[in-house]
């Protein structure tokens, strides 16, 4: 029948009535890649060569009922593709074939409810890929291989209904999506030893059928939704032979039952962390003499740490973090001595930190921060010689770090910070060549920073922020050749800041707060100055040029005001100077202070290159911050362009540039602060001010002016390039100032431009559609004024049904419109035609060719006629 399709790839018949044997050509297609002959009627045996096929991947036989006979193997078995093979619910009988151990890609093995006699092959677990295994309802007989727990994608396992002996020692049904109840029946696997149930959906408890287990000693239910009370650990005291118990990351309430105490010395590991728990930790776990193990951390424990629990000899690690717990920490944690971990941190310990510490020789990990400790840290705690973790962090430690510090040779990470320590920073810290964190800031430190920390070769963080420390800075921390992440903020730190290693690349806030820091330009920091010294060897180098200088420079001037004063004589007018804007300076410190970190709340609005905060600068003045984001690539340009564009810039109608901020790695503008915020805001915002006619069309004209000045009686043409209502502010008076010039175009006099970018990243809806002709902004916006609508809706067919109602109702002697609404069908006669004037000029400056639009000139007076016209008519 297939003799003749030497090409077929796929062939698929399943689901059909089909009845006899399987054709013999069928072993013959040697390119088939998917065989499916499912749920037919098919009998006798497979065709011998189908198994013996280089490219299949797929064989489905299952439902067929009557195929019968053993499957070839060995040699005659060759199918080193194969990915799913289902032959279940048929007749096959003899051995599984050992030929299917060298399908390494095989997925899916389906064999189930045939009459195969065999045990379950041990070549099985080396078929990794394999997620599905179903060999169910067979002759099977033997016991279940071990390797199974190999086969970490295999998420289901069918072996019912086979004659399979010995006992099961472990079930792992762990990181599945399992969900309802954890059946009481398993208590019924009397020889099982491992089970575990974690990472699941599981709700309810544990059984107390558990109880029967006899023979477990592993239990992990662990990230699963089990709650209630835990009783259940009186059943689960009756497991003799349990040895880890772990019943964390669960929803678990109550207090932990005395009956924990009945636990059997073999219990080594008891999790019960990140659950609700509350109550005390019973003193009866002590009891528990072979206990390594209690992780209890994020629950509800209140109350004490009980002394018999620091008698347990041989506990490693107890961790007790972030719960309620009170009182002092009991001296007795000393007899611990084989404690390698101890997590008390986010409590409510109080006390001091006990002495007895320092008896915990094989400690590595002491955490207890965020308590309410006092008192000094105990000399012999810089003795413990495996120390590796110390965070005593945030408490209200005080008295000076001892020398014996540079004794925890092993030391890794040390945070101290956020207590009273004071005095001096040890110089014997700079021995701890291991360790890569130390944090000891926002404490007490005086003294100058010892230049023995130049010493700590693999420091990675240093932070020594918010203390007392004064004098320079060690030029040897430069040589830190792994620390990236330095903090000297807020100290009286002064003098020369070092050059090269970390410093090539420290962001201006680890140096902020500090005295007079100099040397860091690119940070604001200015040059040191010379000292003494160096300028008395050099003064006869210098006096003599000096005094040259002075002499040319009297001359120049002296000739220079005899040709202004004959030039004045003449009367003749003198074109004005460079005329650049004397900015004064401000630092990025007084920038930090000002904005309060650029903290949120300051936060008044975004720009094309940055973000605008309000802020009060150290004399009273409030103004506006612009901080440009320097991970722009645009940025340190558009910054360029904004100082350029206004430096000569006098204008009413232009917000003013008061200070600025530059250096390679900030950028700032200190502006004039608008108090009424931007026109976007007036006209669209909620709980809005309702601007009349006469205001509306004063903001028109403030605008437009202001881009007439910049055309026309600016020394170089200037264009806005992203002229929008969000870009026009309002002072007190309501006056319309023109901002953000960071895409602004230059047309300087020799007839070349300066422009930031060519493509024009302006705002849609506002830029000429050629991006040439300005006067297309102030139309839109005309528009948008007049109608209060944005630029991208539809324009209807009559006048009064688009204008903004508010301008109908307003009084001439405020220019603002009535708080509420009415129908424009009484609008007079007279208002309606000067606001058609208006609209008019608005729709000529928006015209859709260039040389159609009015120039800015012409925009001004026709603006000026109407505002003149309408305040000039007779009141009513």
């Amino acid at each position: 029948m297939f003799n003749n399709t030497p090409l077929l790839i796929s062939l698929n018949l399943g689901n059909n009535s089909l009845s006899g044997p399987i054709p013999a050509s069928v072993g013959s297609l040697s390119g088939l890649k998917i065989l499916i002959l499912q749920d037919n009627q098919l009998s006798g045996p497979v065709p011998p060569a189908t198994f013996n096929n280089s490219v299949l991947q797929v064989m489905a036989l299952v439902k067929n009922n009557n195929l019968t006979g053993p499957i070839p193997d060995k040699q005659s078995f060759n199918l080193p593709m194969l990915q799913v093979l289902t032959l279940s619910r048929n007749d096959f009988g003899g051995r599984i074939p050992s030929g299917l151990a060298a399908c390494r890609f095989l997925r899916i093995l389906s064999l189930s409810y045939n009459s195969f006699d065999d045990v379950i092959p041990a070549w099985l677990p080396t078929l990794s890929q394999l997620t599905s295994v179903s060999l169910g309802g067979n002759n099977l007989v033997g016991s279940i291989p071990t390797g199974l727990r190999n086969l970490t994608q295999l998420n289901q396992l069918d072996l019912v209904e086979s004659n399979l002996t010995g006992p099961l020692s472990w079930l792992n049904l762990a990181a599945n999506q399992l969900i309802g109840s954890i059946p009481a029946s398993l208590g019924n696997l009397t020889t099982v030893a491992q089970l575990d149930l974690a990472h699941n959906q599981l709700d309810g408890t544990v059984p107390s059928s558990f109880g029967r287990l006899g023979v477990l000693g592993f239990l992990n239910v662990e990230g699963n939704n089990l709650g209630g009370e835990l009783d259940f650990l009186d059943a689960l005291s009756s497991c003799r032979a349990l040895r880890n118990l772990d019943i964390a990351m669960n929803s678990y309430t109550g207090s932990i039952p005395n009956s924990v105490g009945n636990f059997s010395n073999n219990l080594q590991t008891f999790y019960a962390h990140d659950n609700q728990i509350s109550g005390s930790l019973p003193a009866v776990m002590a009891n528990l003499g072979g206990l390594i193990t209690i992780s209890l951390y994020s629950n509800q424990l209140r109350q004490t740490i009980p002394p018999q629990i620091m008698l347990m000899a041989n506990l490693h690690i107890l961790n007790l973090y972030n719960n309620l717990m009170v009182g002092p920490i009991p001296i007795e944690v000393g007899m611990m001595t084989r404690l390698v971990e101890l997590h008390l941190g986010s409590n409510k310990f109080i006390g001091p930190v006990p002495d007895t510490v320092g008896n915990l020789s094989n400690l590595q990990s002491l955490t207890v921060y965020q308590n309410n400790l006092s008192s000094f840290i105990p000399n012999s705690l810089w003795h413990l010689e495996n120390l590796i973790e110390l965070n005593l962090s945030h408490n209200s430690l005080s008295g000076m770090l001892l020398p014996d510090i540079g004794s925890v040779q092993a030391l890794v990470q040390m945070d101290l910070s956020t207590s009273h320590l004071s005095g001096p920073i040890p110089f014997s810290l700079g021995q701890l060549q291991s360790v890569t964190f130390i944090n000891l800031s926002h404490n007490m430190f005086q003294d100058s920073i010892p230049d023995s920390l130049g010493k700590l070769t693999s420091i990675v963080t240093l932070d020594l922020s918010n203390n007392s420390l004064f004098g320079t800075i060690p030029n040897s921390l430069a040589s830190l050749m792994y620390l990236t992440n330095l903090n000297l903020s807020f100290n009286n730190l002064e003098g020369q800041i070092p050059t090269g290693g970390i410093f090539s690349n420290i962001p201006p806030y680890s140096l902020v707060g500090n005295g007079p820091l100099c040397g860091l330009p690119r940070l604001g920091f200015p040059p040191c100055a010379r000292s003494s010294h160096s300028a008395k060897l050099h003064i006869l180098k210098y006096i003599l040029p000096s005094i040259a200088a002075l002499v040319i420079a009297i001359i120049i001037l002296s000739l220079i005001f005899r040709e202004k004063f004959k030039a004045a004589k003449e009367g003749s007018i003198q074109p004005p100077g460079d005329g650049i804007i004397d900015h004064m300076f401000v630092s990025y410190h007084d920038i930090i202070r000002a904005t309060r970190n650029f903290s949120d709340e300051n936060l008044i609005g975004v720009e094309s290159f940055g973000k605008v905060f309000k802020a009060q600068l150290s004399d009273g003045l409030i103004v506006a911050i612009k901080v440009l984001n320097m991970e722009s690539e645009q940025a340190s340009k558009s910054f360029d362009i904004e100082c350029q564009a206004l430096r000569m810039a006098r204008h009413r109608n232009l917000v003013r540039i008061l200070r600025t901020c530059s250096n390679l790695d900030f950028k700032a503008l200190v502006l004039e602060y608008m108090h009424n915020g931007s026109l976007e805001s007036l006209l669209h915002s909620e709980g809005r001010l309702h601007l009349g006619f006469i205001k509306r069309l004063d903001i028109m004209l403030d605008v437009a002016m202001a881009l007439e000045y910049l055309h026309y009686h600016h020394c170089d043409v200037i264009l806005h390039c992203n002229l929008k209502p969000s870009n026009v502010l309002l002072d007190e008076e309501y006056t319309a100032p023109l901002a953000d010039f960071g895409i602004a175009k230059l047309l300087l006099g020799d007839g070349t431009s300066v422009v930031i970018s060519a493509s024009m990243p302006g705002t849609i809806g506002y830029m000429a559609p050629e991006y040439g002709e300005e006067a297309y902004g102030p139309g839109i916006q005309s528009g948008e004024l007049s109608l209060r609508q944005w630029v991208n809706h539809v324009f209807p067919s009559r006048l009064v049904d688009v204008i903004d109602p508010a301008m109908l109702q307003e009084g001439k002697e405020d220019g603002f419109g009535d708080m509420g609404t009415c129908s424009s069908a009484g609008a007079p006669n007279t208002l309606a035609s000067f606001l058609a004037s208006a609209v008019e000029v608005g729709l000529l400056c928006s015209d859709e060719s260039p040389d159609r639009r009015i120039p800015m000139n012409e925009v001004v007076n026709r603006l000026k006629r109407i505002r003149k016209g309408y305040i000039s008519q007779p009141e009513e």
